[in-house]
Order: C-alpha cells, then sequence, then structure tokens
C-alpha cells in the first residue's frame, strides 16, 4: 500500500487530494490548489506587447506561443472541455516539489465560499503542473471541471488502513492518543489540546464531541455526493459520450454538444472498461511478479560477483607470490585491473537494481492505485478515469518488455593468469647468456556464446586470454571423426572464428583449439561437444 501514496498526493502542495478535480488531460489537482495556480491573462496585453513596451522580463516572463503546449484539437487529442479554449502561455516559478507552479496574477479575495465556488477574475488561466498543458476558464470557473470522487474513496480508505490508533491532530511534538471528536470541526482531540483549543463555551458550546472510534465510523460512513453533470448542475450522468469518452445527462443529448455523438448506456461502459482496466491490469501484473524475480537474481548476481572477486584474487595473489619480487610492481597493476572489473560489474548491477526498484515501485503503486479504484462502485466516477488509468498501465507494461528485465552483466570474469611461461623464463636465466627465446602463447578460450551447429555445419569462436601478453601468430582448431575417433586438423590460421561444413547429420563431435608461435603450441583449450541436426534446425552447445 506504501507504493500508492505517490498516486494520491497533489503535485502542488505534496499532501493527499483534498476535493480533487479531474483536469482535461486527465491529472488532479486539489480544489484549494487550483485556485493558488489560477493566473489572471488580460485580454489587452499579450506577451509581444509586454516585450515592445520594456517591461522588465526574467526567466519567468512571457514566452512566446510556440514554447508552451497548449490543448487543441491538433496537438493534444482533446477538442474543447467543458467550455475552455486554449490559452496564452503565463509566468511560471517552479514549486518546492520540482513541478511548474503559476502563482496568482494577484491576491484571491476574502470570501467564505469553497474554492470551486468563489468567483475567478475574468480570463482566467490554469496550467497543469505535471503536463504543463494550459486552459482559459470560462464563466463556471473551476466549476467546470469534474471532481474525482473515486480518487477521494481511495484517499479516505488509505488513511483509515494506515491509521493504526487515533492520534491528537494538534499536539506539535509526539501527539498523544486521541479521547474526542467534534464533529462539526471534523478534528481528534487530547485531552490537553481539547482543553486549550476547545474549550466549552461560546460559539463551540454548540458542537458535538464523541468518542475517536464513533468518529471514525461516521467519517466512514458519511454518504458520497451524488455525481452531477458540469453543464447542468441538476442532472445526473446517464449515458457514456464514445465520441468524447466522458459521462454525460440526458440533457447534454437533447440540447447540447454530445446530441450528434454516439452514446452507449453508463452501466455497460463501466462494467466494459473495469473489464479493460483487469485485464491490463492482469498483464502488468505478471510484469511486476518478474521484475521481483529479477531482482532477486540481480542480488544473487552481486553475491556471486562478490564470491568470484575474492576468488579470482586469491588465486591472483597465491600465484604473483610465486614469482620473485621483482614482480610485486606487476602484481599491483593486475589487482588494480580486476578491483576495476570488480567494481564496474557491481556498479552496472546495483544501478540496475536501483533502476529496476524504483519502476518496480512506481508499478506496485499504480497496480494497488487502479485495484481501490475498480473497488468503487460509481459508474461514472470511474469511467472519468479509466480511460487515462488503461492507457498508464499498459504503457508501463510496455516498458517493462524493452530489454528491462535482462541483466546488463555477467558474473564471471573473463580473466585468467598463466605463469607458468614467465616461472620456466625466470628458471632458464644465466649469467654467461640470456637466452631470447619468447615463451609460447596462452590457451585459446572458446567463446559459447558464439559457437552453434545449423544443419550439417558449426562454427566456432575463440579469443586470447585478457591478461595474455604473449601474442599467438595463428591458431589450430581440431575435430574428431563424429564417432569419438582421433581428432584431425580442420582449420590453421590467424582468424578467432571457423564454420566447418559437410559434417554428417545427427552426430556428435567434439572440438578443440590452441595457438601457436615461432616457440612452440599451447595447450588445448576445453573440449566442446557439436550436435548436428537431424531435419534443418539449430542446437546449443554444451562445454565437456
Amino acid at each position: 500500500m506504501e507504493e500508492m501514496e505517490e498516486e494520491l498526493k497533489c503535485p502542488v502542495c505534496g499532501s493527499f487530494y483534498r476535493e480533487p478535480i479531474i483536469l482535461p488531460c486527465s491529472h488532479n489537482l486539489c480544489q484549494a490548489c487550483a485556485r493558488n495556480i489560477l493566473v489572471q491573462t488580460p485580454e489587452s496585453e499579450s506577451p509581444q506587447s509586454r516585450r515592445a513596451s520594456g517591461s522588465g522580463v526574467s526567466d519567468y516572463d512571457y514566452l512566446d506561443l510556440d514554447k508552451m503546449s497548449l490543448y487543441s484539437e491538433a496537438d493534444s487529442g482533446y477538442g474543447s472541455y467543458g467550455g475552455f479554449a486554449s490559452a496564452p502561455t503565463t509566468p511560471c516559478q517552479k514549486s518546492p516539489n520540482g513541478v511548474r507552479v503559476f502563482p496568482p496574477a494577484m491576491p484571491p479575495p476574502a470570501t467564505h465560499l469553497s474554492p470551486a465556488l468563489a468567483p475567478v477574475p475574468r480570463n482566467s488561466c490554469i496550467t497543469c503542473p505535471q503536463c504543463h498543458r494550459s486552459l482559459i476558464l470560462d464563466d463556471r470557473g473551476l466549476r467546470g471541471f469534474p471532481k474525482n470522487r473515486v480518487l477521494e474513496g481511495v484517499i479516505d480508505r488509505y488513511q483509515q488502513s494506515k491509521a493504526a490508533a487515533l492520534k491528537c491532530q494538534l499536539c506539535e511534538k509526539a501527539p498523544k492518543e486521541a479521547t474526542v471528536m467534534c464533529e462539526q470541526c471534523d478534528v481528534f482531540y487530547c485531552d490537553p489540546c481539547r482543553l486549550r483549543c476547545h474549550p466549552p463555551r461560546g460559539p463551540l458550546a454548540k458542537h458535538r464531541l464523541v468518542p475517536p472510534a464513533q468518529g471514525r465510523v461516521s467519517r466512514r460512513l458519511s454518504p458520497r455526493k451524488v455525481s452531477t453533470c458540469t453543464d447542468h448542475e441538476l442532472e445526473n450522468h446517464s449515458m457514456y459520450c464514445v465520441q468524447c469518452k466522458m459521462p454525460v445527462c440526458y440533457q447534454c443529448l437533447e440540447e447540447g454538444k454530445h446530441s450528434s455523438h454516439e452514446v452507449k448506456a453508463l452501466g455497460a461502459m463501466w462494467k466494459l472498461h473495469k473489464s479493460q482496466l483487469s485485464q491490463a491490469l492482469n498483464g502488468l501484473s505478471d510484469r511486476a511478479k518478474e521484475a521481483k524475480e529479477f531482482l532477486v537474481q540481480l542480488r544473487n548476481m552481486v553475491q556471486q560477483i562478490q564470491e568470484n572477486s575474492v576468488e579470482f584474487e586469491a588465486c591472483l595473489v597465491a600465484q604473483c607470490d610465486a614469482l620473485i619480487d621483482a614482480l610485486n610492481r606487476r602484481k599491483a597493476q593486475l589487482l588494480a585491473r580486476v578491483n576495476k572489473e570488480h567494481e564496474h560489474k557491481l556498479k552496472v548491477v546495483r544501478d540496475q537494481i536501483s533502476h529496476c526498484t524504483v519502476k518496480l515501485r512506481q508499478t506496485t503503486g499504480l497496480m494497488e492505485y487502479c485495484l481501490e479504484v475498480i473497488k468503487e462502485n460509481d459508474p461514472s466516477g470511474f469511467l472519468q478515469i479509466s480511460d487515462a488509468l488503461i492507457r498508464r498501465v499498459h504503457l508501463t507494461e510496455d516498458q517493462w518488455g524493452k530489454g528491462t528485465l535482462t541483466p546488463r552483466m555477467t558474473t564471471d570474469f573473463d580473466l585468467s593468469l598463466d605463469n607458468s611461461p614467465l616461472l620456466q623464463s625466470i628458471h632458464q636465466l644465466d649469467f654467461v647468456q640470456m637466452k631470447a627465446s619468447s615463451p609460447v602463447p596462452a590457451t585459446p578460450i572458446l567463446q559459447l556464446e558464439e559457437c552453434c551447429t545449423h544443419n550439417n555445419s558449426a562454427t566456432l569462436s575463440w579469443k586470447q586470454p585478457p591478461l595474455s601478453t604473449v601474442p599467438a601468430e595463428g591458431y589450430i582448431l581440431e575435430l574428431d571423426d563424429g564417432n569419438g575417433g582421433q581428432f584431425r586438423e580442420v582449420y590453421v590460421g590467424k582468424e578467432t572464428m571457423c564454420t566447418v561444413d559437410g559434417l554428417h547429420f545427427n552426430s556428435t563431435y567434439n572440438a578443440r583449439i590452441k595457438a601457436f608461435n615461432k616457440t612452440g603450441v599451447s595447450q588445448y583449450s576445453k573440449t566442446l561437444v557439436l550436435q548436428t541436426s537431424e531435419a534443418i534446425t539449430a542446437h546449443e552447445i554444451k562445454p565437456l
């Protein structure tokens, strides 16, 4: 449930939504926050006239129209919504939580009305702090935006589930347990705060104080307002406009702008959208399950990288300690390379863990929020947000499928140290004569991920060990006869990849590789088992 909390907070104030309204872009705002970010846009003063008049220009001054995304039928996919039209750009600043907030052009007048009912200046503009789309309000002001009753219900249930014990809401430090609740103030008090802030005299003497448990029940059982049309406040939503994707009332169909649109029954569309959201959640749930398993895999990779690193460093130190003191500097260089590879692998895996954890948290929050929305029995409120939620769920599912659940790093260290040629050279040192012969090359490593068989041909790839300092002049590839017989040379050359054709179908071949230079020939690599096809298919290979 904690992951869902991000879905329940207003982008402006950072607190839980209070009386949220739905903008045409499907984002939500508190009514109070929506009024706070209203901007008055005088018709007589345009952005160009302000610049031409020489008024002060700052980073938050008026911008060109082409630098601001406005709602229009051409660029946003939305037509006019509830009587709102596209708005010119307005001065902006950034709020403490990082989103752009458009401050009011003048202080709001003192009023006892709610933010939705209080009058707003003419030509007021509101900009969504999340997608930065701007709209000019009509005469209805904020009442033209529908209320998100589904979100209110989800927030109520979430807050009730989080409140393990009822605490006083006025204690400054370490809130004490509440003893009463005022039904008129809708506030929980402890005894000291009740005596200090809610004395039983004057107008407060008529307030009714009830036990905290009864107050919680009254909050939970408070009736929710019936959904009404934003254009016709006396009419309830009865149908769903397929073209505008919004609930409408009977009067909208008779004389409003939806008269010529295709409409369907509200209950039928409610069930259809619930089904679509449930199906989308099933796919997203599978992705979330895969992501959890992937995180376990990544954490195991971290442990395995640590173990491999310790084991590799121990072998490297043991080999370097067998050499004379003159090789200590070289040992330090080799350890530095191993540590660098170690840190690189850990950094890549940890970065992927961090990225996947954040994405999984967001996905889990969205899933929990959607599940809470599905519990709502308000068809109209649900249909107001269902399309946006379905798009978000599909988009989140698609984001998980673009290689996100594939490790970016392997746990193996493709490093090896062969000190036998160097020890042999040291043993051959003589005060009378220094032999100038170079050591034989290191044993090549077959790259299993690039080796494969197709029909009756086999492709093999190999490379020199990363720590090898002795160059190889060429390589010798050998295969047996497919029946466990003797090996024979099938390739000699400088290339590190070879394809052998003309093999028998449905046969098992053993392959090995060695390197050579002027001094001699290296040891053979590990033997690989190659299985040719019975038909025209490809088979993976396995090390012997």
